[in-house]
């Protein structure tokens, strides 16, 4: 059993139930027994005979009526032809003692006798007739004993109430630990809002005190990651200023140059190209990450935008004599979302793919549609053919800043943002990405988008879960 429920409430279960087993099993075995009564036994059996043969039958019945009113014993006098002499009326089971018989027709382990019965037998002052006396005693408490003497009540009643009492007890200890699951799940898929929801003050055990201390580490990295965010924006838009002074810097001393200064401001103006760039990037990301934006409820059809992509790709790849393949299914490929943030997500992997394919390659584009349990899927497959990513890095290329060869980066352009924004991009609009190496060499990602199915208005879809969380 891997529920940690299910063992403490079935070991508690278990324990309480053969306790209390075992102290009904001793109680009984335990009980007085008939040898305390026999002393009454003589007596009774002597006075019941000499009333019998004093005053007859109406003699014999007061006589046993007071017994039973004094000592709260029941009795019956039997002759030698099993008769019971004083016409009250003996019951089945005192004519079967009366003839050495059990009490119960089954008496045995399974069928326990009920308080024991007395018997004992003497002949008559004449010797002519001989009597049997059978004497019921009163029975002890009887609470956990049924009929026959069978605890089956008492059984019933020990295994519901310790189930009950375990049960509460297994809930009372797991249901805290399953909360702490539950919120620990939804800040590993980046709800950093996530909380398990600590008991009040009173309650202060280890399992109390484990769920404050998460959600005082949650709420700690929550403002960790915020505070982040909004330092990496703030320094994005404090730059754009400067960059826009160098910008018209530029320009001035470009009217003001001469020849042999233009190579200079040429590489000036690459820099300041790529660094407007990489802000700008900043600033995408900042705003992926921040968790607060919603995803646009218009509908966009995402054939369209992997079709102008493809072809501005084609265009690209001239300048490396490669070429971009487009596949594309006619159909009704509808997603809700950001049209332009959707473009730019997928251009990313495209001009990435186009980057490091071999030259004169292709690099193939597929949209196709796949079935899942949540409905269907844009799935849009991105190949190249170059020399593929190493396995311990295939996670770790959708990390912000995150290169393979820095000096790879360095010849491309590219500051490791690209893959870190589509990744962003994708799950902000509820999909998922993903790369995995071809076996004929090259590398291959995966977007899945889920599709709006057909006759749904768009605000009848579901809101996809923002940025920083996992749908």
């Amino acid at each position: 059993m891997k529920s940690l429920f299910l063992k403490i409430f079935l070991s508690f279960w278990v324990a309480q139930a053969l306790f209390l087993v075992l102290a009904i099993v001793v109680t009984l075995a335990f009980r007085p027994r008939s040898s305390s009564w026999e002393p009454l036994l003589a007596i009774a059996l002597n006075d019941s005979v000499n009333a019998y043969e004093q005053g007859g039958n109406r003699g014999l019945k007061e006589y046993l009526e007071n017994l039973e009113k004094t000592q709260h014993v029941r009795g019956f006098l039997f002759n030698e032809n099993m008769e019971e002499v004083s016409h009250r009326g003996a019951p089945d089971w005192a004519v079967r003692v009366a003839t050495g018989g059990p009490r119960v027709p089954h008496e045995g382990f399974i069928f326990p006798a009920p308080p024991p019965v007395l018997r004992d037998s003497r002949a008559s002052s004449d010797g002519l007739h001989r009597y049997t006396l059978v004497l019921s005693p009163p029975p002890g408490p009887r609470l956990f004993l049924g009929p026959r003497g069978l605890p089956v009540p008492g059984l019933i009643i020990a295994v519901i109430s310790s189930g009950l009492v375990c049960y509460l007890l297994a809930w009372f200890l797991t249901m805290p630990i399953v909360r702490l699951r539950a919120a620990t799940r939804q800040l590993a898929a980046g709800d950093l809002a996530a909380r398990s929801g600590a008991p009040n003050i009173r309650r202060r055990d280890e399992v109390a005190g484990l769920m404050r201390d998460f959600d005082g580490m949650a709420e700690r990295l929550e403002n960790l990651v915020k505070a982040q965010s909004r330092l990496l924006n703030d320094i994005s838009h404090e730059l754009r200023s400067p960059l826009a002074r160098l910008n018209v810097a530029l320009g001035l001393a470009r009217q003001r140059s001469n020849l042999e200064s233009a190579s200079m401001l040429d590489r000036i103006e690459l820099e300041a190209s790529r660094l407007n760039e990489l802000i700008g990037r900043i600033l995408t990301l900042a705003r992926l990450e921040d968790g607060e934006q919603l995803v646009p409820t218009t509908p966009v059809l995402l054939d369209e935008v992997v079709l102008s992509v493809a072809e501005d790709a084609e265009f690209e790849a001239q300048a490396r004599r490669c070429h971009v393949r487009s596949q594309i299914p006619a159909g009704i490929w509808e997603v809700r979302g950001d049209a332009s943030l959707l473009h730019s997500a997928i251009e990313n992997v495209v001009r990435n793919a186009i980057r490091y394919t071999r030259e004169g390659t292709s690099v193939e584009v597929r949209l196709e549609r796949m079935e899942s349990a949540g409905g269907s899927e844009a799935v849009i497959k991105i190949t190249d053919c170059g020399s593929g990513v190493p396995s311990d890095a295939l996670e770790k290329l959708f990390q912000p800043f995150y290169r393979l060869d820095d000096a790879r980066g360095r010849q491309t352009g590219g500051v490791g943002l690209g893959l870190a924004i589509t990744e962003r991009a994708v799950r902000f609009h509820g999909g998922r990405i993903a790369a995995v190496n071809r076996a004929e060499g090259g590398l291959m990602v995966e977007i899945h988008l889920p599709l709006m199915s057909a006759g749904t208005s768009p605000e009848e879809v579901p809101e996809p879960v923002p940025a920083g969380r996992e749908a």
